[in-house]
């Protein structure tokens, strides 16, 4: 295992006395900034939630017209907030939601004479997803200190990796859905590196001024920075849905975007056709949703592309925007700082962290299949794309098919029901597959009873819904409410029989050329056997009952 110095400590709990650490009023060009006390009412506003995938391009004409002369070149820096019980360098709790100014010490709050302490978990987590996105591993890396000031970083500094992160030089397959063109991608992965997050501002209504909330500083991420190999917002959002889907695969984050548990920096420029230099690149922040990530690069490529036209290329400047939801567009956040400005330095209180060779081979063999290997043997089993797409995005659904496949059941059913009635229950009823009371065995269960036609699939959908919201064996409820399917013929042709010579006048529009009453008919025949007549051999016996000459 690692050899690098571990956590030994636990600090007392500290909390800060007094209800501000900064109380200035405000002026035009200054901001007073207080720390949050257990009174403080202000909230963040809590951001909508994300879709699974980007939408289709917003403008999509004027893009492509565009970009017939342009071409755009996309990085990205993902900060994923890991599923730690503790802080990276400290023991105070990793607890989403926590009342403001709660979970923080010395050490996380960087006071004269706290020292650092390094998770083990923060490693392992980095060593397994640096093996799933294939990169290089360093088996002696270094922390150093990143320098700049904010409000919300109390030590001054922030803990990260610079020139010897954990991992480097991998890369990540991504699958395009069919309604954004199909396809797949491989996108080049620059480096992954361990660093701690900083606090957070809580701004008031009125804006005279924000608020400072510590529980999230020192919280452990690990920071992804892709290669600038993207093209367009949604092959963007498409790689940023699949950086969610490994990391949940994983365990190591639970990927939300709502909590900033996953969180995207977009790097875009962009550069005529055919030359070989890269254009004055922006970032974007501010981007809760794939599907406003998508937008917010459309639209940040129309801009530049429109200065580039006017002959004001000069005007597009290294600098931060935001997206503005509610206006659709970026904007202007700060300049971009540069390396230098940071002022880069070994961590002197954190010593070097050394792998060995063993430890990583262990977190090898420990690691899960993953999205892209789910959907090459999921297509192998002859899944169409989308099948694919929809079950391996989420790993709790995927679990699921497997054990309902693993218990015999025909694979293109087992999807279809996910995809259909399953999927729709779930989203009427908010819940999530590990929430429902069907289970595995008994989904395979009765996909079986349909296949062999101990069941119709009509009466099939009706124990589905029970067994989801009740639980139960489908055996159970076959037995319990006399479901058994009618395949007897003698049996069906009595009740076809029945029926037409109640239903003379639709007989004989049905004879005289109305065709499509043979729907009525086999709706009368399935009302009279409570809907257990077995629906191919009722068709087949009253298609000949229909045309017999009288």
């Amino acid at each position: 295992m690692s050899t690098t110095l571990f956590r030994t400590i636990q600090p007392n709990h500290f909390t800060l006395l007094g209800t501000a650490l900064f109380r200035t009023r405000r002026t035009t060009r200054h901001i007073s900034v207080r720390c949050l006390n257990q009174t403080a009412t202000t909230q963040e506003p809590k951001p909508s939630s994300q879709p699974r995938t980007a939408p289709k391009n917003h403008g999509s004409n004027k893009l492509d017209e565009i970009l017939r002369d342009y071409e755009a070149v996309i990085g990205i820096e993902t900060h994923v907030q890991l599923s730690t019980s503790t802080k990276a360098f400290c023991s105070c709790p990793n607890s989403y939601g926590s009342h403001p100014n709660t979970s923080i010490c010395p050490v996380c709050m960087g006071l004269p004479g706290a020292l650092p302490v390094l998770s083990s978990k923060v490693v392992d987590f980095g060593v397994r997803l640096g093996l799933a996105l294939n990169c290089e591993l360093s088996l002696k890396s270094k922390f150093d200190r990143k320098q700049y000031f904010y409000p919300d970083l109390p030590k001054g500094y922030q803990i990260s990796q610079f020139d010897i992160p954990i991992a480097s030089g991998g890369y990540v397959d991504v699958d395009i859905p069919l309604e954004f063109g199909g396809g797949h991608r491989r996108f080049g992965i620059t480096r992954v590196h361990m660093e701690e997050d900083a606090g957070k501002l809580l701004h008031s209504d009125s804006g005279d001024y924000s608020q400072v909330d510590l529980n999230r500083a020192g919280v452990p991420l690990l920071e992804i920075v892709s290669e600038p190999d993207m093209r367009s917002g949604i092959e963007a959002a498409e790689y940023g849905s699949e950086m969610q889907r490994i990391v949940r695969y994983l365990g190591v984050s639970n990927g939300n975007m709502q909590e900033g548990s996953l969180r995207c920096d977009v790097n875009i420029s962009i550069r005529p056709i055919g030359q070989a230099e890269f254009g004055t690149k922006v970032e974007i922040k501010n981007l809760n949703a794939f599907s406003a990530m998508s937008r917010a690069i459309d639209y940040e490529i129309t801009r530049q592309a429109l200065l580039y036209n006017q002959g004001q290329a000069d005007q597009i400047v290294t600098e931060t925007r935001l997206w503005d939801e509610g206006a659709q567009k970026t904007v202007t956040m700060r300049k971009k700082e540069g390396l230098a400005d940071y002022r880069y330095f070994p961590e002197p209180d954190l010593p070097e962290v050394i792998l060995a060779q063993e430890y990583v081979d262990s977190i090898r063999a420990s690691l899960p299949e993953l999205p892209e290997a789910k959907r090459r043997r999921y297509e192998d089993m002859g899944l169409g794309i989308q099948d694919v797409l929809f079950i391996a995005n989420d790993v709790s659904v995927a679990e699921y098919f497997d054990e309902v496949i693993s218990k015999g059941a025909d694979v293109k059913s087992a999807a279809n029901w996910l995809m259909s009635d399953i999927a729709a229950y779930l989203k009427n009823e908010e819940l999530s597959i590990n929430d429902v009371k069907l289970t595995p065995q008994e989904l395979a269960e009765l996909i079986a009873a349909i296949k062999d036609e101990t069941i119709s699939g009509k009466i099939g959908k009706q124990i589905l819904f029970e067994l989801l919201a009740k639980g139960g064996t489908v055996q159970g409820l076959i037995k319990e409410k006399d479901l058994v399917q009618i395949t007897d013929p003698v049996e069906i042709e009595k009740m076809i029989m029945k029926v037409i010579s109640e239903s003379p006048k639709q007989l004989e529009q049905y004879r005289s050329g109305k065709t499509k009453l043979q729907g009525f008919f086999a709706g009368q025949v399935m009302k009279m056997s409570k809907g257990k007549a077995n629906p191919a051999l009722l068709n087949k016996i009253l298609l000949e009952k229909l045309n017999a000459k009288e």
